[in-house]
């Protein structure tokens, strides 16, 4: 890759410290923003053939544009990595209008390629259960065991978020019949629970050797804080190796596991959009997607000359 120029280095570096110091941008965000326009910048300084300064930031048109992401495209970036390096060149042209005048016209009219939609990845009815009690196995401590059961019976049971389930309070047990979930956008959705996930929970407190307290997290770690999503994310992914489970069976695989089943079972989609949170009825129809896929390859697996004529 060809760097950037120092003048156009010394932008960025003022772009990204106004982006930390105004906006907050956390160090990763920052770093993911400096690498997308460092290469853009080093590949601009050599289609160019030059530094590239303010002059020639503001000469780029939409063929240097379409250079730039056909060049990125080769390289083997995916559409989505490309729309996100084009959203962070965008947002430096922003500033670069805004602080230098510089022509943005022509960077802030591109547009990203399309992304096809990424299908969730649900694991089968069986691998979800075979997930639940073999993750009982991965604690030598009883209460740990359990603790870790409940979670995840209750990401699966209730197609609860990680963070909504370790979201819940001491004083939300014993669960009742129907959950008060407080969701993305604070917005606010009722859960069934089932039987089997309310007597995960109460196994978990029966065995648990600490006194909690009624405002304090229901699930907390070995040393008494609140439990670490990091914990239950290590938990499955021990779990899921010993099963021979791919890497994608993470704890939101078990929710999307949830909406699945639920809608080969039957369900319909306004039902299973307000047990999830949705905002959008079409950020849930994606799982009739996955129903379809699953579909197809059934299909293809009963027929193997099927799409070969």
């Amino acid at each position: 890759m060809t760097l950037p120029s120092a003048q156009s280095s010394d932008l960025m570096g003022r772009w990204l410290a106004q982006l930390q110091g105004l906006r907050d941008a956390s160090p990763h965000t920052i770093e993911a923003y400096r690498h997308d326009v460092a290469a853009y910048l080093g590949f601009m300084s050599a289609h160019l053939g030059g530094d590239v300064g303010l002059a020639a930031l503001g000469a780029v048109r939409t063929a240097d544009l379409r250079a730039w992401m056909a060049h990125e495209r080769a390289d083997g970036l995916g559409a989505r990595s490309l729309g996100r390096a084009l959203s962070a060149v965008k947002s430096f042209y922003r500033w670069l209008g805004e602080a230098e005048g510089v022509d943005t016209s022509a960077v802030l009219a591109m547009r990203a390629p399309k992304a096809g939609a990424r299908l969730p990845r649900p694991i089968s009815p069986d691998a979800a259960r075979d997930m639940i009690s073999r993750t009982g196995l991965q604690a030598a401590e009883p209460w740990v065991a359990a603790r870790d059961v409940a979670v995840v019976t209750l990401l699966y049971g209730c197609g609860l978020r990680i963070s909504e389930a370790l979201g819940l309070r001491r004083a939300d047990a014993p669960l009742p019949d129907v959950l008060r979930i407080l969701g993305k956008g604070k917005r606010e959705r009722l859960v069934p629970v089932l039987p089997v996930a309310r007597a995960a929970v109460d196994d978990y407190l029966r065995l648990l050797p600490h006194r909690l307290m009624g405002d304090g997290p229901l699930f907390i770690g070995l040393r008494g804080g609140p439990l670490s999503p990091r914990i239950v994310q290590k938990t499955m992914a021990d779990t899921r190796r010993q099963l021979g489970l791919p890497d994608s069976t993470t704890p939101h695989a078990m929710r999307h596991s949830f909406a699945t089943h639920l809608l080969a079972a039957g369900g319909d989609l306004r039902t299973i959009q307000a047990l999830l949170g949705h905002a959008s009825l079409a950020t849930t129809q994606v799982y009739t997607g996955v129903d379809q896929a699953r579909l197809m390859d059934v299909y293809r697996a009963a027929h193997p000359r099927a799409g070969k004529d």
